[in-house]
């Protein structure tokens, strides 16, 4: 088969971690090969962690091009998660080793990109270039809070990866908020603003 003219080429962009209250906003940016198909790709989320496990070496090894990034905690609390997601996006497109044509972005909005871009709802469900990003995405982060909970086991990070359990609510309110969390989202600025006076273990 004749290799695939680049001005033809796309990349499918997708993030993962707009919604836990702690670490950073990770984006990948994928170009399959259409000459060696992925079988399996599907949205990260209705992926279990074993598949999404399997497949990110596979999309590794077998996409023409693909990167992750981020954007940090930091710039997460400077510019709001969207602007931070939007950076991360284009961080993402811009380590690529090969300059796609066209990209395709999960959701409705679409970074500023120097090369002509389609936001598409769902598309992590649609798209298997987005599906591939969703899953390198998805994978990565998830690895980095895997690492935070070994640093950091009292908030239970590798259980719910960030996200505003129940059970993370408490413990941060236990354990207060360290310097890997997100200060703008509201359950840690209301911690800030007004810390407990004691647990509830305490209290009880």
């Amino acid at each position: 088969m004749p290799a695939q003219p680049l001005a033809r080429l796309i990349c499918g962009i997708d993030e993962a971690g707009r919604g836990p209250l702690c670490g950073p906003v990770v984006a990948a940016a994928v170009i399959l090969d259409p000459a060696r198909p992925i079988v399996g790709l599907a949205d990260s989320k209705k992926l279990t962690e074993r598949a999404r496990e399997r497949l990110a070496p596979l999309i590794r090894e077998q996409a023409l091009a693909w990167a992750v990034a981020e954007a940090s905690v930091e710039e997460i609390d400077r510019l709001n998660i969207f602007h931070a997601t939007m950076l991360a996006m284009q961080r993402a497109v811009a380590a690529l080793a090969i300059t796609p044509s066209e990209a395709l972005i999960d959701g409705n909005r679409c970074p500023p990109l120097s090369i002509p871009a389609r936001a598409i709802v769902k598309g992590d469900a649609t798209e298997p270039a987005i599906s591939a990003a969703s899953i390198l995405a998805k994978t990565v982060r998830d690895a980095g809070m895997r690492e935070l909970d070994a640093r950091y086991p009292q908030y239970g990070l590798a259980g719910h990866k960030g996200y505003p359990t129940a059970a993370h609510l408490a413990a941060l309110k236990r354990h207060g908020v360290a310097d890997f969390y997100r200060r703008s989202f509201a359950p840690v600025r209301d911690l800030l603003i007004n810390p407990p006076l004691w647990t509830e273990e305490e209290g009880a």
